[in-house]
C-alpha cells in the first residue's frame, strides 16, 4: 500500500534517518517507539507529507488518502463541531455537511417549503452515497469521546475537548492511513480504553507513536524501533518486542565478543612484523585496519545501583480536613491523608477535578481553604512538575545537572558522577556537551526529570511524569523507583506506570469527592467495574418506572428519523434476505462466504441497532399520545 526506500534525512549533524526502508499493508496495525529526539514525529509527518526528505523514495497509489493526528491538533476554530468531523472534499463528507446544514436551518425555520424540498434532495443523496451508517456512526465516536454538543463552536471547547473533536475527526475521514501521533495524552483511561475497542476495527492501515505501553500492546501487531538513524523492525505487539529486542541485542553482543578476537588475533599478526611484500598480505592489513574502524553499540542503559537519598524520619506527611474551592467550584473537601515511608501512592482522575491542586497543598504550594497540613522535619521533597519553567537553552545539557548537584550518592557509600547519571538516563557522553536549545520537547523533559532526582529527595512529588517522555526513558524511570528508598505520589493516567509503581490509589471521582483504594490500578480499576455493573442494574429498574416530565412533541429531527425509520428496517431486513440466499448459492468458495458472513453480520447489528432506535421512539409517541388523551 506504501513503500518507503532509502529515506534520509538530518537535523543539524544528527542523522534522523540513515538510509531507512520499510512497507505498510493494508489494515496494519504499526506502533513506532524511540527515545525522544530521534524523530519519530518527524516520520510520521514525512509519510504524510507534512515535512520534506533529503532523498529516498515514497510510494504510494495516487488516490492514497492519508489522515494525520497531530500532538497539538490545529482545528478551525470558527467551525461548529460537525462542520470540523465532516471537513474534507471527499464526497461522502459533502453530503454528510450538506445534511447536517440542512437540518439545521430546517430547525431555525420548520415550515419554509424550500428548505423541506432541499432535504428530502440531501436524504436522497445519503441514501445514494450510503452515508447514514457513516453519520450515526461519526455522532457514537464523539459521544464516546465524550462531545455531546454538537452545534458548539469549536473556539468555545476546552482544549481536551478540542483534542477530543481532532481523534473523532481522524477517525470518520475515510483514509487508506491513518497516522496517530500521541493520541492517548490528556485523554481519561475510560476514553482509551474505548478507543483500544474502536480501533481493531478501523479499515485503514494505522501506525501511531504512544507512550501508553499498555495501549501499544494491544493495538498493534508491529513494532518499528527508531534507533540513532536505524529502523528495526519486529513482527508482533510491544510484549514481543520487548522479548525480540533483548534477543537482537544478545546477538549484538556475540557479534562484538567476535569482532574484538578477530581483532586481535589481527593485531598479533601485525605485531609479529609481517612485510607487506606480497599482494595477500596487503589485504590482510588493509582488512585489521578496517577492523578497527568497525564499532558496535552495545552499551545498555540499567540502573544497577541502590539509589541513595537523604535520611527519612518516621513522619512523612498527614493531611486532616483539608478542604480547598476554586470560585464556586469544590475541588477538596474533608479531605484526611497519612503518607508513611516507603509508600507508593497513586493520584487518579478526570482532567480539572483537583489532582494537582492536592500535590501542590502537600508540597506547601497552595494553602487550604481549612484543615492541617503537618510535613515531617526530615521530609526533603522533590517536585517534576508539568508546567516546569523554561530551561535555559544557551548552556549546556552536563552544566544544567551540574548545576545541581557534581554528584549524587548511593545507599552502600558511593558515588555516581553527574556524567554517569546522564548516561543512565539516555544522555551519551557526547551528546551531554550539547546545547539544550538543540534538545526536542521530550529530550527536555527527560532531561528535567534528572534535575530533580539529582536534588537527591527523599519524598518524590511527581505530576504526569509519563506525558511527552518515550517508553524506554519511562522504564529507567520505574527501575529508578523500584530502587528509590524514599515516597513516591504521583499523578498520573498512564495505567501501565501506575500498576509498575504504586500499590495505593487517591481517586478523584468528581469534584469535591475522593476515595482511597489499596491496590494497583488495575485492581481498582476490577472493582470500580463491578460497582459500575451494579448501579447500572439498578438505573435500569429505575427507567422502568413511569417518567414526571412529558414531552410535548418530537423534535424535527426525531420526526424525520420516526417517519423513516420503519422504511430502514425492512430495507436491512430484505438485505438480509439477500445475503443469505446468496451464502446458499456460494457453496464452497470460501473466499465470497468469508466476505458475506462479514456482511451479514454488520446488517445484523446495524438492524438491532435501528430496532433498538425505534423502541426508544415509539414509547416517546405512545407517550406524547397519552398526554394528549
Amino acid at each position: 500500500m506504501l513503500s518507503v526506500e532509502k529515506l534520509y534525512k538530518s537535523y543539524g549533524e544528527k542523522v534522523l534517518f540513515d538510509e531507512i526502508s520499510f512497507s505498510i499493508t493494508s489494515r496494519e496495525r504499526i506502533g513506532l517507539i524511540g527515545v525522544n529526539g530521534t524523530g519519530k514525529s518527524t516520520l510520521l509527518k514525512v509519510i504524510a507529507g507534512l515535512d520534506s526528505k533529503e532523498s529516498g523514495t515514497i510510494k504510494h497509489a495516487n488516490d492514497f488518502r492519508v489522515e494525520y493526528l497531530n500532538q497539538d491538533p490545529e482545528l478551525n476554530l470558527e467551525l461548529t463541531v460537525l462542520e470540523q468531523i465532516y471537513y474534507g472534499d471527499s464526497t461522502i463528507m459533502k453530503v454528510m455537511r450538506n445534511y447536517e446544514q440542512t437540518l439545521i436551518e430546517l430547525e431555525n425555520d420548520p415550515q419554509n417549503s424550500s428548505l423541506q424540498r432541499k432535504l428530502l434532495q440531501v436524504q436522497q443523496e445519503m441514501d445514494e452515497h450510503g452515508a447514514w451508517d457513516a453519520n450515526t456512526t461519526a455522532k457514537t465516536i464523539l459521544t464516546r469521546l465524550g462531545v455531546t454538543d454538537f452545534g458548539k463552536k469549536t473556539k468555545f471547547l476546552s482544549g481536551g475537548q478540542k483534542k477530543r473533536v481532532a481523534i473523532a475527526k481522524s477517525l470518520i475521514q475515510p483514509a487508506d492511513l491513518l497516522i496517530l501521533d500521541e493520541p492517548t495524552n490528556h485523554l481519561d483511561n475510560e476514553t482509551i480504553e474505548w478507543l483500544e475497542g474502536y480501533l481493531p476495527q478501523y479499515q485503514g492501515a494505522l501506525i501511531l507513536v504512544t507512550h501508553d505501553r499498555y495501549f501499544l500492546n494491544r493495538i498493534t501487531n508491529r513494532i518499528y524501533e527508531l534507533d540513532k538513524g536505524k529502523l528495526y523492525i519486529y513482527e508482533g505487539n510491544y510484549q514481543i518486542f520487548l522479548e525480540k529486542k533483548a534477543e537482537r541485542e544478545e546477538l549484538e553482543l556475540q557479534d562484538e565478543q567476535k569482532h574484538k578476537n578477530t581483532l586481535k588475533k589481527e593485531i598479533e599478526w601485525l605485531r609479529r612484523g609481517a612485510k607487506a611484500r606480497t599482494t595477500k598480505q596487503k589485504a590482510r592489513i588493509q582488512r585489521a585496519e578496517q577492523l578497527k574502524e568497525v564499532t558496535y553499540d552495545t552499551t545498555k542503559q540499567n540502573l544497577d545501583f541502590q539509589v541513595g537519598s537523604t535520611r527519612l524520619g518516621k513522619k512523612v506527611l498527614e493531611l486532616e480536613h483539608v478542604s480547598k474551592s476554586f470560585g464556586d467550584i469544590n475541588l477538596l473537601e474533608d479531605f484526611s491523608l497519612l503518607v508513611n515511608p516507603g509508600d507508593r501512592i497513586g493520584i487518579i482522575g478526570a482532567n480539572g477535578t483537583g489532582k494537582t491542586t492536592l500535590l501542590n497543598i502537600m508540597a506547601q504550594r497552595e494553602t487550604p481553604d481549612s484543615g492541617t497540613v503537618d510535613i515531617g522535619t526530615t521530609v526533603k521533597i522533590g517536585y517534576y512538575t508539568q508546567d516546569h519553567s523554561e530551561l535555559d537553552e544557551s548552556i549546556r545539557i552536563i552544566e544544567y545537572i551540574r548545576d545541581v548537584a557534581e554528584v549524587v550518592h548511593t545507599a552502600d557509600g558511593g558515588v555516581i558522577t553527574a556524567e554517569q547519571m546522564l548516561e543512565r538516563f539516555l544522555f551519551s557522553r557526547s551528546q551531554q556537551w550539547t546545547y539544550i536549545r538543540k534538545l526536542s520537547g521530550g529530550e527536555r523533559r527527560r532531561l528535567y526529570l534528572l534535575r530533580v532526582l539529582m536534588e537527591e529527595p527523599n519524598v518524590l512529588f511527581l505530576d504526569e511524569p509519563t506525558n511527552d517522555l518515550d517508553t524506554q526513558t519511562l522504564s529507567v524511570l520505574e527501575d529508578y523507583l523500584d530502587q528509590f528508598p524514599g515516597v513516591v505520589i504521583t499523578v498520573s493516567h498512564d495505567r501501565y506506570f501506575l500498576d509498575r509503581v504504586v500499590d495505593r490509589l487517591v481517586a478523584f471521582e468528581q469534584p469535591g469527592k475522593t476515595s482511597q483504594f489499596y491496590g494497583n490500578y488495575s485492581e481498582y480499576l476490577e472493582q470500580h467495574k463491578s460497582e459500575q455493573a451494579v448501579n447500572d442494574n439498578k438505573a435500569k429498574k429505575e427507567q422502568t418506572k413511569p417518567r414526571n416530565n412529558k414531552k410535548q412533541k418530537l423534535s424535527y429531527r426525531e420526526q424525520q428519523e420516526w417517519d423513516g425509520i420503519e422504511d430502514r428496517i425492512t430495507e436491512l431486513e430484505e438485505k438480509l434476505e439477500t445475503i443469505e440466499a446468496e451464502i446458499g448459492k456460494a457453496g464452497s468458495d470460501l473466499g465470497k462466504v468469508q466476505q458475506l458472513y462479514q456482511s451479514q453480520e454488520e446488517i445484523e447489528t446495524e438492524l438491532e441497532q435501528a430496532m433498538d432506535r425505534w423502541t426508544e421512539l415509539s414509547a416517546i409517541v405512545e407517550e406524547i399520545e397519552n398526554e394528549k388523551n
